[in-house]
């Protein structure tokens, strides 16, 4: 039952018990009231029946109007003390049943708003940092259940969102750690003489600052895109125009690491969205394949229209992904090589950036093995109408 259904219930009972209360004891109480007047009447005032008179004295005064006898004073003043007395009875049982309903009101409405208070103390919890603190309303049924069903679900989404962060802090550390222990490392063997000072040691030095660079940038950039303040400058693309394009700026790549670059697009597609950073997307995602394709593999760039939407994928033919790493393959500074160090001048975001900018266009993105060896990571942006230019 419905939390609004018990509260009209509640105050129902309240309202009827009430009234059924008065009802009940206004025909006894009137009754009895009447009955007394009616007695008075019958025995003329004096207590004898039918107006007859129990010794010597003046029988009841006639009324002039009937020549019957009359009430005499004795009846009116009975009368209006049953009156009074009848009222007085009436509003002292009001009164009490009322009192009674209040009481009962009282208890309905506390145990209505205990939850709150047990949400409220949940709530301040939170507050002090007890991320786990949870509702213990969400198997209620009613309303209240599903308050508490909404703030365990914040609740929860706080508290992950605090392992993240931490864990995002730490892997920061541990980034950024790598190059300037590197950096510092070689400085001092050049200054204490350990190394010559000859330029190798000086492209070493580059090198690491140079990496630290591109994860400030990258961090920055995603930062940008998840906050929803990454300038874009969206425009409807031709999609085979732009993978030609970037395939061209990678076969030179391709052709070094052993590697063949193959296109398989799907004619006449359009997307929505920004070139530059489209660019900068599918730079990411050949760069990754690079680095997981064996000397003599294979990368294949396609698109494919799906529903509403343009699917773009980079295929590799390297050894593929373990299903345990598929959720968090696009999670910052996730390896699901532990042992790959930065070498290769990764910032170990690449993927994370990917994320970021295709949800920034609206468009989703997803990873999985290939059914015949090797991964495929995909994107998804709108589509667009037909460009008057080509991108």
């Amino acid at each position: 039952m419905s939390l609004k259904v018990r509260l009209s219930a509640a105050f129902a009972i309240v309202a009827l018990a009430t009234a059924l209360a008065v009802a009940l004891a206004t025909p006894i109480i009137v009754g009895h009231g009447f009955a007394q007047i009616q007695a008075q009447g019958d025995t003329g005032g004096s207590g004898s029946p039918s107006g007859g008179r129990l010794g010597p004295g003046p029988g009841p005064r006639a009324d002039p109007a009937t020549g019957g006898p009359g009430p005499g004073p004795m009846a009116g003043g009975r009368a209006q003390q049953v009156r009074d007395e009848t009222i007085v009875t009436l509003v002292a049982v009001a009164l009490a049943a009322a009192g009674g309903a209040s009481l009962l009101g009282l208890l309905l409405a506390g145990r209505i708003v205990r939850p709150l208070g047990q949400l409220e103390g949940a709530a301040a919890a939170v507050a002090r940092g007890e991320h786990g603190r949870r509702s213990g309303l969400a198997d209620r049924p009613d309303e209240i259940g599903s308050l508490g069903r909404s703030f365990d679900a914040m609740a929860t989404e706080i508290e992950r969102a605090e392992l993240s962060r931490r864990r995002f802090f730490q892997d920061v550390v541990h980034e950024l750690k790598t190059p300037l222990a590197v950096i510092d490392a070689t400085t001092t063997a050049v200054l204490d003489g350990v190394y010559a000072h000859e330029d190798r040691h000086l492209e070493t030095i580059r090198q690491q600052s140079r990496l630290l660079a591109r994860i400030v940038d990258d961090l920055r950039t995603i930062s940008l895109a998840e906050a929803g303040v990454l300038p874009l400058r969206p425009r409807a693309i031709a999609v085979d125009q732009l993978l030609a394009e970037v395939s061209q700026a990678f076969a030179a790549r391709a052709d070094a690491a052993g590697i063949r670059l193959e296109l398989d697009p799907s004619p006449d597609l359009v997307a929505n969205g920004d070139s530059d950073r489209l660019r900068q997307i599918l730079g990411a995602l050949l760069d990754n394949a690079f680095r997981h394709t064996p000397r003599g593999g294979r990368v294949v760039i396609e698109s494919r229209p799906v529903a509403d939407r343009i699917r773009v994928a980079v295929r590799d033919t390297g050894p593929g992904l373990d299903p345990q790493d598929l959720p968090h393959v696009f999670e910052r500074f996730y390896q699901a090589d532990q042992a790959r160090d930065r070498s290769t001048g990764s910032s170990g975001l690449g993927l994370a950036i990917v994320k970021a900018l295709v949800e920034a266009h609206g468009g989703s993105v997803g990873a999985e093995n290939a059914p015949n060896g090797g991964a495929r990571f995909w994107f998804e942006l709108p589509a667009g109408t037909a460009p008057s230019s080509r991108a």
